[in-house]
């Protein structure tokens, strides 16, 4: 048996947890294992690492984590080889924290996927802040020694429960960074716009398995689907549609049911969404992403946004490297994403000068006085260089549309269309990488070379001529398609993309690539045409009715170079990224067969353009 597991917050627990011959954290760390309980009496597993040079005249603060994902190994005198995000904090020294989360592995409770925030709470409701607010609050008054400082950081569904532990609000809570953490679920990991993400599959038992007592280790394990082929492909074709992999699969997986029942952007999601409650933020919040993160892209970008238009108190800082999910924790020298060279040691530099400046700054130092950060410290993925912004997006940016036109873009609408067949039998497929559909994530495909869509007849491309100049995009971006359908329903699938000269040769590569022409993803974005109008509320097309479909790609900061051209695909299928839609409208398309699939003419329109924001 073979699994490739790339998604890392999987990753990190293994890494974070393994044993070494690194000594450091037993040479200079006590360890406490303590159940903390919460208001409403259930109590969660906690292990503390405590320097050993701890005193009355040298205090230490706290820097927590809370996770989902096991806080191993278990017992006191079981340590872990790595502390904190990185290791310049761990040699700072901190009094670090660790706990499991309701329901998870050590902790008492029922386990929640994504736990709903409570807006207005009686002393009995619980939430991820409330039991934020009872850790905090209980290791002050019982760690001895600590400096009255608390910071919290987490990648990943850790991000999300140090989002959540941002509304706790304690006073002691002077420095938060979420990284990589989901916001709303509509638009992160298992969904985007609501669609499936079907390259999810293999991670239900690790969501969706309860547990029913203490356990030390992963009770979900007999859950896992177990494959012998290298070629995922293969898997997802034969598994055959949604609904069946669901019947064959996780028939008894709570979350997987709980999201094949929910195909509309109803109470169970709108209730799990960070978004609103982000309010009257008054600590510094450094909010990390990456710009090549197939799981959670969406997520740092809207906390970051949300907290800069509702707290002007909060001194609120976003990093986007050109990172993978997590990969930020993990320097790797010569830094590839795929195929594609970024440079050299920029994990460590984001560590070095950027998040451990943040952490000491406000939890050893003065946390009223700005640690001096850029506001925005973002990566131009083109270019090749970080770049630092005043505001984000950058006032400075200007907004420009790319008109979609008989295989060109260009500066204004045209007045004919462009047309394709989609059939929901024969899907476009995501990746030509078949070892990446056996992963838990899929990973690589956010820089994909997109040569191997751009001569299907069932994905229309548009590309610029040769750029005379540079031009660096930097902010959100929007397709705004009007399309007309024979059928009732369609996804509508935008890709935006580099395409480098046919003589490009570059400076650091791997060996059996050809960058010559090398058509680089740089951003993409899945849309339900039933989703146009409204989440809560799908709506069927009329056939043949030209109809606009608006949706946001995410943003990038990304310098198209001279001697390149700028590329959009288009397609209605993305198989096995995502799941397939019949295109025939259904209540509920996550229950579709073989026998509601329909194929489909599709048309888009010359007036159909991608708004970018371009600097000036």
């Amino acid at each position: 048996m073979k699994i490739h597991i790339s998604i890392l917050f999987i990753f990190f627990f293994i890494l974070g947890n393994s044993q070494s011959t690194d000594t450091f954290v037993k040479d200079n760390f006590t360890k406490k294992e303590i159940y903390i309980p919460m208001r409403d009496g259930t109590k969660l597993f906690t292990a503390v690492y405590i320097p050993k040079d701890i005193s009355n005249k040298n205090k230490y603060p706290f820097l927590m984590q809370r996770t989902c994902y096991s806080i191993a190994p278990y017992g006191e005198n079981e340590f872990k080889t790595k502390l904190g995000p990185n290791q310049f904090l761990m040699k700072d020294k901190y009094i670090f924290v660790y706990q499991d989360v309701r329901g998870r592995y050590m902790s008492e409770g029922t386990f929640t996927n994504m736990t709903p925030q409570v807006e207005r709470k009686t002393k009995k409701d619980v939430d991820e802040s409330t039991d934020t607010y009872d850790t905090i609050d209980w290791l002050l008054k019982n760690i001895t020694d600590n400096n009255g400082k608390v910071g919290q950081f987490g990648t990943s569904y850790p991000g999300f429960y140090t989002a959540a532990g941002i509304l706790a609000e304690h006073p002691a809570l002077v420095a938060s960074s979420p990284q990589a953490p989901i916001s709303d679920f509509w638009n992160d990991d298992f969904l985007h716009n609501g669609k499936f993400m079907l390259g999810y599959f293999r991670t239900f038992p690790v969501f969706g398995v309860q547990k029913t007592r203490a356990e030390n280790k992963a009770w979900y394990s007999d859950s896992m689907i177990k494959t012998t082929s290298e070629d995922g492909l293969k898997f997802y074709r034969e598994m055959g549609t949604l609904k069946d992999g669901y019947d064959k699969y996780y028939k008894d997986n709570f979350f997987m049911t709980e999201i094949m029942n929910h195909p509309n952007y109803d109470e169970y999601w709108q209730k799990r969404s960070l978004l609103p409650h982000l309010k009257n933020v008054n600590h510094a919040v450094m909010t990390v992403g990456g710009w090549f993160d197939a799981e959670d892209l969406s997520g740092p970008l809207n906390i970051y946004k949300t907290i800069e238009k509702t707290s002007p108190k909060a001194k609120n800082t976003i990093v986007m490297g050109p990172f993978s999910h997590g990969a930020w924790a993990q320097e790797q020298g010569k830094h590839f994403h795929n195929q594609i060279y970024f440079g050299d040691s920029i994990a460590t530099y984001y560590q070095k000068n950027i998040e451990t400046k943040f952490f000491n700054h406000y939890l050893k130092g003065n946390a009223k006085q700005d640690a001096g950060l850029p506001e925005a410290l973002m990566y131009d993925t083109g270019a090749k260089q970080w770049r630092e912004f005043a505001t984000y997006p950058p006032k400075e940016g200007q907004k420009i549309n790319f008109y979609l036109s008989n295989g060109t873009l260009k500066s204004s609408a045209g007045q004919s269309f462009s047309e394709y067949y989609s059939d929901p039998n024969n899907p476009v497929i995501s990746s030509d990488n078949l070892k990446d559909f056996n992963g838990f994530t899929p990973k690589n495909y956010m820089s994909e070379d997109q040569r191997f869509a751009e001569g299907r007849p069932d994905v229309l491309t548009f590309t610029t001529d040769v750029l005379t100049d540079d031009m660096t995009f930097a902010g959100e971006i929007m397709a705004k398609l009007n399309i007309a359908s024979t059928s009732t329903d369609a996804d509508f699938a935008v890709k935006l993309i580099d395409v480098y000269p046919e003589d490009f040769k570059p400076v650091e590569k791997k060996e059996g690539v050809v960058y010559g022409n090398y058509h680089q993803m740089v951003r993409s974005e899945i849309m339900p045409a039933r989703f146009r109008n409204s989440r809560e509320k799908a709506e069927p097309l009329i056939p043949n009715q030209k109809t606009a479909v608006h949706f946001r790609l995410q943003d990038v900061v990304h310098t198209f170079k001279k001697g390149h051209k700028i590329q959009i695909q288009i397609s209605s299928t993305w198989f096995p990224l995502f799941a397939v839609n019949p295109q025939k409208f259904m209540d509920n398309p996550n229950f579709a067969t073989k026998e509601d699939y329909t194929k489909a003419l599709i048309k888009i329109f010359e007036d159909s353009a991608i708004e970018v924001e371009v600097l000036k």
